[in-house]
């Protein structure tokens, strides 16, 4: 039998495609080096020295993916910015611990690798992580042919970070009289996406802009990154007690993961804006305010439980760094009511 010689790009991989995006990469992952990075991409394995100002370091680990966020951004051709989502996911939620990021590592899979898409995504990624101040110091690019349609990837990622071990918060010291304070979110960041997608189904006409943003921009805003601004106001101020980033399952489920037993936030209806997006979604979807408020984050991305005798203080250096930030509750003792409410 004679036959002719098939190489690994016959097969539907593209060994110079991949090292091409290495050295596109390159460039990008080296403007988020920091303190502590002693082997970045290129090797087997990253090296990371934990700063040797922490007396008692613990490690916070935190993994995300971005959705089906991810199936508007082949549709509309939109890949700049879900590399941020990626990074926000994660470090968000490393941050909540009081944790500072310190770096992260990505996983990009495809059926056929294009270079320029690609970039695009990981250009984010390095941009998310400069923006939360964490090294981008590996990851992985997979091609795998006959696993995901044409034009298609998925991304997953993974930050670690570091935090005192005396000052991890666990929200163990949360007590009634609290205050709640809501830091802005940018849009719906990466939950939900299902649901908005049924939406734009659903409502065939599009409108053209959403809080003065074309209705693409409007929809694809990156996940907000609270990182440098939430621990510069840690650093500042001994009475914050607990931090929730509000992903999945939204202000309704997050919260209770940080407040001890007996104990719930009362939240205040309207006492944070009504962005022209979510009011959108809700129209389009016609559920009420409890299911809005279980789904997506509703506009609040963070929440920062903090002492009373604090919390005009915490709120002005979150507002100094650049947060819109929103009083729109209490904890108080839950009797037999929900964990959360919104009225």
């Amino acid at each position: 039998m004679n036959a002719s010689p098939l190489s690994y790009k016959d097969a539907g991989v593209d060994i110079d495609a991949g090292d091409a995006l290495v050295e596109r990469i390159k460039p990008l992952a080296k403007k988020t080096m920091r303190e502590g990075v002693l082997a970045g991409i290129g090797g087997f394995g990253a090296l990371f020295e934990v700063p040797k100002r922490y007396r008692e370091p613990v490690l916070v680990s935190g993994t995300d993916g971005v959705g089906t966020k991810l199936k508007l951004a082949f549709e509309w051709n939109m890949h700049d910015t879900v590399g941020i989502d990626l990074v926000a996911m994660s470090v968000n939620d490393v941050l909540v611990q009081g944790a500072e990021p310190l770096f992260f590592l990505d996983y990009f899979a495809c059926g056929k690798l294009d270079v320029d898409t690609a970039a695009a995504v990981v250009g984010g990624i390095a941009r998310g992580c400069e923006l939360s101040g964490c090294a981008l110091i590996g990851g992985e690019t997979a091609e795998m042919p006959g696993m995901y349609p044409a034009g298609e990837y998925d991304l997953a990622g993974f930050a670690v970070g570091a935090v005192e071990k005396s000052k991890i918060l666990t929200g163990r010291d949360v007590q009634a009289g609290d205050v709640v304070l809501g830091l802005a979110s940018s849009g719906v960041h990466s939950n939900g996406f299902s649901l908005v997608r049924k939406c734009i189904e659903r409502a065939g006409q599009l409108p053209a802009t959403l809080d003065g943003k074309p209705f693409r921009e409007a929809v694809m805003a990156p996940t907000r990154l609270y990182v440098k601004p939430v621990l510069a106001a840690l650093a500042q101020h001994a009475g914050i007690k607990a931090l929730a980033h509000i992903t999945g399952g939204g202000l309704l489920e997050n919260i209770p993961r940080v407040l001890p037993d007996g104990l719930a936030a009362h939240l205040r209806q309207g006492s944070w804006p009504r962005s022209e997006l979510f009011a959108w979604l809700q129209q389009v979807a016609a559920i009420d305010d409890h299911e809005m408020n279980r789904t997506f984050n509703n506009g609040i991305g963070m929440v920062v439980v903090v002492a009373p005798a604090e919390a005009a203080a915490v709120a002005e250096t979150l507002r100094a760094q650049g947060e819109s930030v929103h009083d729109i509750g209490r904890i108080a003792a839950r009797g037999t009511g929900a964990s959360v409410t919104v009225s």
